[in-house]
């Protein structure tokens, strides 16, 4: 059976402190009694409340041994690309009701991105359905790849993406914060490939140089990707050329936004792999970002 859902990018594993009154200053020391240690980082997030969600989903990333067990536990088809002996990543999370700030070892993602390439570079040349012929990966390429990580060489991936377009594979990326990438130039060739880009209010202005959401939004109108914008508990829109629809979001109590946005992305694509209408889709995201709110981690 052909994959629903691939996710692709960094993983991490999560060291996260919640529900802090407030994040430490410089020099200062804040004791807890809340703290979790888990696994994170987008693709693992989106990839579990996929699999969640009760479609099939596979991640392929650089994972610890700790984070592999998770993902099969979860029954997410795992495909590893750390080598033996290479340290993974680790992230503390600090987070409070309103904020949240992060420390990371990279690790083994520094050498991930160019793994990612080829490995989704062979999946552009899997079948899409039946056996895989001679030369060909024996893994069928998914319906949708979902892509959550900082984008080295744009123009690399934009071939990449255009081939999976190529063979009827729709994707979608969150790129999260990133100053870099606003002077590269093929970004904007990128963001063309793709069907869904996933930005946060702040990001929407970053990526687009604007100063206010609202100029942002008619930034991204002139895009070929649909452009979701994550606004918390304001909800999200759905920019595409031809419409904007906002659907607001639930009202929780919230114990920890880590991952929040990633679970929203989980939300939506499954709504939207399963046919559903925009707005349906938005409020399927907005739904389960709210749902992880309530329980420290991001899964």
């Amino acid at each position: 059976m052909r994959m629903k859902l691939l996710c692709a990018g960094e993983a991490f594993e999560d060291l996260v402190f919640f529900a802090l009154d407030h994040l430490p200053d410089l020099g200062e020391e804040i004791k807890t009694d809340h703290f979790l240690a888990t696994v994170g980082g987008g693709a693992v997030i989106t990839a579990v409340h996929a699999a969640r969600l009760g479609i099939r989903t596979g991640i392929v990333s650089a994972l610890g041994d700790t984070a592999v067990a998770r993902l099969k536990r979860e029954r997410v088809s795992v495909t590893n690309l750390r080598k033996p002996n290479e340290p993974h990543a680790i992230t503390a999370a600090l987070s409070t009701d309103e904020d949240r700030a992060f420390v990371t070892f990279n690790g083994v993602n520094a050498k991930l991105e160019s793994r990612l390439a080829t490995a989704l570079a062979a999946f552009a040349k899997a079948p899409t359905s039946g056996k895989a012929s001679a030369g060909q990966s024996a893994r069928q390429a998914p319906q949708h790849v979902h892509l959550c990580l900082y984008p080295h060489d744009c123009a690399q991936w934009t071939r990449i993406v255009t081939r999976l377009r190529k063979r009827g594979v729709t994707t979608s990326w969150d790129f999260g914060w990133n100053e870099l990438l606003t002077g590269d130039r093929g970004l904007t060739d990128l963001i063309d490939a793709l069907d869904f880009v996933f930005v946060n209010e702040l990001e929407a202005r970053l990526y687009t140089g604007e100063p206010t959401l609202e100029a942002a939004i008619l930034h991204w109108r002139q895009r070929r990707a649909i452009t979701i914008v994550k606004q918390g508990d304001n909800g999200a829109t759905w920019i595409a050329p031809d419409r904007e629809i906002h659907f607001p979001a639930p009202r929780v109590k919230v114990v920890d936004t880590t991952g929040a946005g990633d679970a929203f992305n989980a939300g939506f694509l499954v709504a939207w792999l399963a046919g559903q209408p925009p707005a349906r889709c938005l409020a399927a995201g907005n739904k389960i970002g709210a749902q992880s709110t309530l329980t420290a981690g991001g899964i």
